[in-house]
């Protein structure tokens, strides 16, 4: 799957509600899609500007058989790191955070 069907996928999952978050330590910290700190609407606007140059794909440190995709972008004046895979039909949020 290339990067504009990735980033096409994710931004639909955020339209239409099918959003889940990983369980982890620190969430609070490292989520702030999960806390309200940022509205799906938002981080669809901060995704849709990522470009292949801010996009990295990773096998998941847990099971090598999932792609963890890695969104690393400055915008606005703030530089944001957002970390998720999709497990159908929802992107799983690992990390929304600056």
């Amino acid at each position: 799957m290339s990067f504009r069907e990735i980033k096409g996928k994710v931004i639909e999952c955020l339209k239409n509600g099918q959003v889940r978050f990983a369980a982890r330590r620190g969430i609070c910290l490292k989520n702030l899609l999960s806390t309200g700190d940022v509205s799906a609407q938002e981080l669809e606007r901060v995704i849709s500007l990522a470009a292949g140059k801010h996009y990295q794909r990773r096998t998941h440190h847990l099971d090598s058989s999932i792609d963890v995709h890695i969104i690393s972008l400055w915008y606005s004046g703030v530089n944001w790191y957002i970390k998720w895979y999709f497990a159908e039909p929802n992107s799983v949020f690992i990390s929304v955070h600056h």
